[in-house]
């Protein structure tokens, strides 16, 4: 208790120095992360065409650029963002860290636990939206006005849409791991994410016509469902992580009293 109260009793500016310490190192990590994503680009860019693989509509089975500096642009961008996710998993312990002083012992042990859940839900939404939600919308986009025009895949256009797809998805299957410490720490509880449902699948539907790059329905049903999907299995986690609070809130009642 001691440790909790001297924590919370620092001076701003050691607040602000060990803000910019952590900030500073994931920093670095993010820049070493992505220097060494550079080194494989060609590898990663390969990986993010494969669902356009297969379709006799595109010549030569690879995208074009039709800039100079696009393909080094694109190079650029997806070894970025893969620095940022390769680095994920530090960045978040160092907020993790930052933040765990102004909470209870309790909450920290749930936060330190769901760290590594964090990281494995988002790259699970990183690979359902690669496999399973990008080659329908990529066949879609392909077969759509073929008859009428060639549809020749420009790489700036189509890493974009992957990448931004790519992540929505893998923030959306955090919606679990976020809506259980939400509910240990008594900020939702479950009955209250019962009772949005259905403004939540307004809101999902609403969501899988943003973030599909089609305006076919089929597409936008394959993201809102998932969106769905992960909202009702955050009301369980939500009801499961109230009931364990409130076995703790009797028993320190039952102390006190």
């Amino acid at each position: 208790m001691a440790d909790d109260k001297r924590d919370n009793d620092l001076p701003i500016g050691r607040h602000l120095d060990e803000l910019r310490r952590r900030v500073t190192k994931s920093v670095l990590a993010v820049v070493i992360t992505t220097a060494v994503a550079f080194v494989f680009h060609e590898q990663i860019l390969t990986v993010l065409m494969e669902p356009a693989k297969g379709f006799a509509q595109i010549p030569n089975n690879k995208p074009i650029y039709t800039e100079l500096t696009e393909f080094i642009g694109v190079a650029f961008k997806v070894s970025m963002l893969a620095g940022v996710f390769l680095s994920l998993p530090y960045v978040l312990y160092q907020i993790v860290m930052f933040v765990a002083p102004g909470l209870t012992p309790q909450e920290r042990k749930y936060l330190y636990l769901l760290l590594p859940a964090s990281v494995l839900a988002f790259a699970a939404g990183a690979a359902f939206g690669h496999q399973v939600l990008f080659p329908p919308a990529v066949r879609f986009l392909l077969t759509f006005g073929s008859d009428v025009a060639t549809p020749y895949i420009r790489i700036g256009n189509y890493t974009s849409l992957m990448l931004t797809l790519l992540l929505w998805m893998g923030l959306v299957f955090e919606t679990p791991i976020v809506t259980f410490f939400l509910s240990k720490i008594g900020v939702v509880t479950g009955d209250w994410l019962a009772k949005q449902r259905k403004y939540a699948v307004v809101v999902a539907f609403v969501m899988g016509a943003i973030i599909t790059p089609t305006f076919d329905p089929i597409n936008q049903a394959l993201v809102a469902i998932p969106i769905v999907v992960m909202y009702e299995i955050g009301i369980w986690l939500a009801k499961f992580g109230g009931r364990g609070r409130n076995k703790v809130s009797e028993g320190v009642s039952g102390a006190e009293g």
